[in-house]
């Protein structure tokens, strides 16, 4: 297990989506209220950044820019097509008020 301190909750916007490269990885960051949500940013139905995409906060989904295709920010599993895989999503913790992505 590995894990990546990405900031803290006042380094992200409500409803924004951001790009996040640590390591190896590039996340896609977003905050909604109080909660933070990380997936790969890659859509899965064709390579291409979630990051570009809009936040349906009402939702907690994520669009990708490229054809539309829609993503739970919970668990990443795709909500319309034409995606049709999850995309990977990773665990939040919070460590003297930093915020831990945990990757395996």
């Amino acid at each position: 297990m590995t894990t990546y301190d990405i900031g803290v909750l006042e380094d992200y916007v409500h409803g924004q989506a951001v790009q996040v490269r640590r390591g190896d990885r590039v996340l896609v960051v977003v905050r909604i209220d109080d909660d933070v949500y990380v997936l790969d940013d890659r859509c899965s139905h064709e390579d291409f950044s979630l990051a570009l995409g809009e936040v349906e906060v009402d939702s907690c989904e994520i669009e990708c820019a490229r054809h539309g295709a829609m993503f739970n920010l919970k668990d990443g599993h795709p909500t319309s097509f034409p995606a049709t895989r999850p995309v990977a999503r990773y665990d939040v913790l919070v460590d003297g008020g930093r915020l831990q992505v945990v990757v395996s």
